[in-house]
């Protein structure tokens, strides 16, 4: 298995360009968004999309969830920060979204 690398400061900053809605949380060197949706089921029926690419993937989230919100934090602990695998679950969990 080939160890992954952390991204660096210019693939960060792409990434964060590509998806302006996700802020970066310096302190972990991790990507952080909040969902907002119509209500409860809504919310966890995202969670559930969200949770089977986390698992197909093998690189699950960590998040939380209060009534219509979903808090999603994306960082490789193996790489101590940002990753490809950060940036792909980004990717296909905007793909999820509606519009």
């Amino acid at each position: 298995m080939s160890m992954i690398t952390k991204l660096s400061d210019a693939d960060r900053a792409a990434l964060l360009a590509q998806f302006p809605q996700w802020t970066h949380e310096p302190q972990r060197d991790a990507i952080v968004r909040e969902f907002r949706f119509a209500d409860f089921v809504e919310a966890f029926g995202f969670m559930t999309r969200v949770a089977l690419l986390a698992e197909k993937a093998d690189h699950h989230p960590e998040w939380s969830n209060v009534y219509n919100r979903v808090t999603i934090l994306l960082t490789t602990h193996d790489a101590d920060g940002l990753s490809v695998r950060d940036a792909d679950m980004a990717e296909a969990i905007e793909k999820l979204l509606p519009g």
